[in-house]
């Protein structure tokens, strides 16, 4: 009879401890780091627990729902038109979170938080790709960013959500468009090579000038100064003749001499194809081509005197 009471008492206890320990579990739990219990009691919000070790009511109290506290990432994609007419795919991010002291709302007010962000998303971006050209909108991605950010994170905040960060990640215009925009760069690109081609062309003649011009100055200084010398060597040539007590006329005569020899030592030199036909015959040719000389320069000198004196009746009438 003891040891029946014995048995029935070690198996109430037993039980009872099974009990506490199930009490005790139902009554005790972790929430692990960057999440959030809602704890409910009788069906009704009571609190929000963090991360740590919390106790509830057992069969008073339960876990409503374990919300994720970290950021999470939606994408949009939607076809819009721009300012100019042109079709586009736009794809969006966008980065959420639920915001530590709406927890409660977020979960009770929301119940598609991604289906109702990616449908202000959308909106948004409905309403503000088409205020802009094309080449407006891939210039000023990040100003439609933020402004979508700003309007979507607005209308979440009413829910208990708070939108971090919003990016453009895509414009992407139609095939058609994207040729015809590379004809366009492509013909503004040779437009621009073609003028740098031509001032290269400009500055390449302009520098060729410059140098024939001064390659034609040089010469001409040279052939002057050449001729100086001739000049030069000429007088010399008379006064030396003269000192040794020749009259004028033998020195021109010599002079000339001279420099007829050097004409024809100069032909017959010359690697230059051409037939020349003189009277090369000494003195007979000489004196031909003197006389010839001769004759010219009295013919000049005798005009240069006559024309003053033709001039001087006429001037005298005019008075």
């Amino acid at each position: 009879m003891g040891a029946f009471a014995f048995g029935s008492t070690l198996i109430t206890f037993i039980v009872i401890l099974v009990i506490l320990i199930a009490l005790l579990s139902a009554a005790i739990f972790i929430v692990p780091q960057q999440q959030a219990y809602i704890i409910e009691r009788f069906g009704k919000f009571h609190k929000v627990q963090f991360a740590g070790i919390h106790a509830k009511i057992p069969f008073v109290d339960r876990i409503a729902t374990k919300t994720n506290m970290r950021v999470s990432q939606l994408n949009v994609q939607l076809e819009t038109k721009t300012l100019d007419n042109v079709f586009v795919t736009v794809v969006a991010s966008t980065q959420f979170r639920v915001n530590p002291e709406n927890v409660a709302t977020a979960y009770y007010e929301l119940r598609d938080p991604a289906g109702q962000l990616r449908s202000y998303m959308e909106d948004a971006l409905r309403s503000a790709i088409p205020a802009l050209s094309l080449d407006d909108a891939f210039a000023r991605k990040d100003d439609v960013a933020f402004d979508v950010q700003k309007t979507v994170g607005n209308e979440m905040a009413r829910f208990g959500f708070t939108v971090v960060k919003t990016l453009i990640t895509a414009i992407d215009p139609s095939p058609q468009v994207k040729n015809a925009m590379d004809s366009i760069n492509a013909a503004q690109r040779e437009k621009e090579a073609t003028r740098q081609r031509a001032e290269a062309q400009r500055i390449q003649i302009e520098t060729q000038a410059a140098a024939e011009a001064e390659k034609t100055r040089l010469q001409g200084e040279g052939q002057a100064n050449y001729r100086r010398e001739i000049a030069n060597g000429i007088v010399d040539q008379i006064k030396s003749l003269q000192a040794v007590g020749m009259n004028i006329n033998d020195v021109n005569n010599v002079v000339l001499f001279n420099q007829y020899l050097d004409v024809m030592r100069s032909l017959s030199e010359s690697t230059n194809a051409k037939t020349v036909v003189l009277p090369a015959s000494t003195p007979g040719g000489y004196e031909d081509l003197y006389n010839q000389v001769t004759k010219a320069m009295l013919t000049a000198s005798e005009t240069a005197g006559s024309t003053p004196a033709s001039a001087a009746p006429g001037a005298r009438t005019a008075q």
